[in-house]
């Protein structure tokens, strides 16, 4: 027990950067869902080349530019490539699907990530990549707190996974473009009547979304070092598992579900055993769909007649 309160702030602080990273991919996928009720899931590939972006970004300016600057261009990049990536998945693989059953755009959303992944290992092969985090923010920089370390690599993310979040929900709640989604996500046909247009609406929420989850690639690579052509698959299984447990399509929720996953999964390596971290997501998904599947702060979607 001991252990276990002494260990409990540097487990803390590791579960809500590592929770940080599944509520970027949650966003992407809430948002998605809110607006078209897709499952888009080719959504942690886009994750996993916004870390190859930012890598990219690194490798070729960190040797003559500001550290600060060529971090900021990582993140910039990446989420402007996804974003773009993102509006191109739409465009050739849903856009085609969009009145057809439900099953026909999740087939296309699995073949989509399988693309993805084995022309990026193609493209780059299967090594691993490590990210130079030591030359862009000195280890030296952070917070002690007793005896948990609060480095300024996971202040960062955290930091940056709470403003994106804000500017986002500022977007959807106080802009045009915003209540156009909200209106597209209560009734398609309905907007579009009243004169919204729908097509833009949809490939801005995919531009969006991807461009979240570019940013938690970077993010991840910055924190984690470590990058390779098959990341996506299980963070993108993570971040849905994040997004209905906080309630799908709601993106408060979406944070809220993320930085829970992240805990409850580093409780469980750290405290039990490292062979449960990807179990523990899954049994926390089953649970919530059995005991609340509208997540924590999903509200009740009625059914129409």
């Amino acid at each position: 027990m001991q252990i276990f309160f002494a260990t409990l702030p540097q487990q803390l602080i590791n579960g809500l950067t590592l929770g940080a990273v599944y509520a970027l991919i949650a966003l992407g996928y809430s948002m998605v869902y809110g607006v078209l009720r897709l499952l888009n899931f080719a959504h942690g590939d886009v994750y996993m080349v916004g870390a190859f972006i930012g890598y990219g970004v690194m490798v070729a300016l960190i040797p003559t530019s500001i550290p600060i600057l060529v971090l900021a261009l990582m993140l910039l990049a990446a989420m402007l490539g996804c974003g773009i990536l993102g509006v191109v998945i739409e465009q050739f693989a849903y856009r085609p699907l969009r009145n057809a059953p439900r099953i026909a755009p999740l087939i296309s959303a699995l073949g989509v990530s399988f693309f993805i992944q084995n022309a990026v290992q193609l493209t780059f092969t299967a090594a691993y990549r490590n990210y130079e985090t030591e030359k862009l923010i000195p280890p030296s920089l952070g917070i002690d707190i007793g005896d948990a370390r609060l480095s300024a690599t996971r202040i960062l993310v955290i930091v940056s996974a709470i403003v994106l979040m804000i500017i986002l929900q500022y977007l959807v709640r106080n802009t045009r473009l915003g209540k156009a989604m909200r209106a597209v996500s209560i009734d398609r046909e309905a907007a579009a009547m009243m004169g919204v247009n729908v097509d833009q609406v949809i490939v801005f929420t995919f531009f969006v979304g991807s461009a979240l989850a570019g940013a938690g690639g970077v993010l991840t690579g910055v924190v984690f070092t470590r990058i390779f052509p098959y990341m996506g698959f299980t963070a993108g299984l993570k971040g849905f598992t994040a997004a209905v447990l906080g309630g799908i399509g709601n993106i408060p929720g979406a944070m809220l579900g993320g930085f829970l996953l992240g805990i409850i999964e580093t409780f469980a390596v750290g405290f039990i055993s490292s062979t449960y971290k990807d179990v523990v997501a899954f049994v926390v998904l089953i649970i919530v769909l059995l005991i609340r599947p509208r997540g924590l702060l999903g509200a009740r979607i009625p059914q129409k007649v």
